[in-house]
This record gives C-alpha cells, sequence and structure tokens, in this order.
C-alpha cells in the first residue's frame, strides 16, 4: 500500500478505513500518480502537451498539483485515451456515478504568441 494511502487512512474515523484498505489489497483499483499514470501509458510530456495543444511546462505543473478541476483532469487523462469518472459512495445506498463534471473531449487551446514589436524609437 502507497505512503500516501497510508496516510489518508490514518486520517479516516469511520468504516470506510476498511473498506479502502480491503479495495487496494485486493487489486481491484490500481493506485498511480498522474506521472506514473502518463508513463504507464507510454507517453512523455511533451507528448502529452501536444495531444492537449498545451505546453509542455503546463503538464508539469498538473502533474505536481494537489488540487484541479474536474475539467482539468478529465482532459488530462482523455489525452491518454482514457475516461475519467466520478462515483459518490454512501453508506445507505449503492454507489452513484456523477455526470457533467468537467468538459469532456474539449482540449484547451494554445494561447497565440504575441509578436514582440520594437519600441517605436522617439521623434
Amino acid at each position: 500500500m502507497g505512503r500516501n494511502l497510508n496516510k489518508m487512512l490514518d486520517e479516516r474515523t469511520d468504516g470506510r478505513r476498511d473498506h479502502i484498505v480491503a479495495e487496494s489489497d485486493s487489486g481491484d483499483v490500481e493506485q498511480l500518480t498522474l506521472p506514473e499514470l502518463r508513463k504507464a501509458r507510454k507517453m512523455t510530456q511533451a507528448q502529452l502537451a501536444d495531444v492537449m495543444n498545451i505546453r509542455q511546462a503546463s503538464v508539469a505543473q498538473t502533474e505536481i498539483r494537489k488540487e484541479m478541476m474536474a475539467s482539468t483532469l478529465r482532459s488530462y487523462v482523455e489525452a491518454m485515451g482514457g475516461k475519467l469518472s466520478f462515483v459518490a459512495e454512501f453508506p445507505d445506498r449503492p454507489p452513484v456515478s456523477l455526470q457533467g463534471l468537467g468538459n469532456s473531449g474539449i482540449f484547451p487551446r494554445r494561447r497565440p504568441h504575441s509578436p514582440v514589436s520594437p519600441k517605436p524609437e522617439p521623434g
């Protein structure tokens, strides 16, 4: 079990801790960081940036963020050919798949580089 998962589990006080441990130990859900996921898909940051039509530096920044918008994460996953889903779990009902979070299939457009104009000569 990963170090981050252990830390998260230490903070859990309810019955979810046992459920998370069981899922993690059963191997049903693989846990990867964004860079690990990208590497598992055999993509470089530059390749992913090209698909997303953004700069490689933006991919690097996304991979180290602790928080991000759902649409950013969805774009990252979809650029690798995946589909992002969100599931809410409650103790009194079956899991619910949440719909409509983030933009699907739309990658941000690169901002055009504005040409640097020489300063006008004082006249």
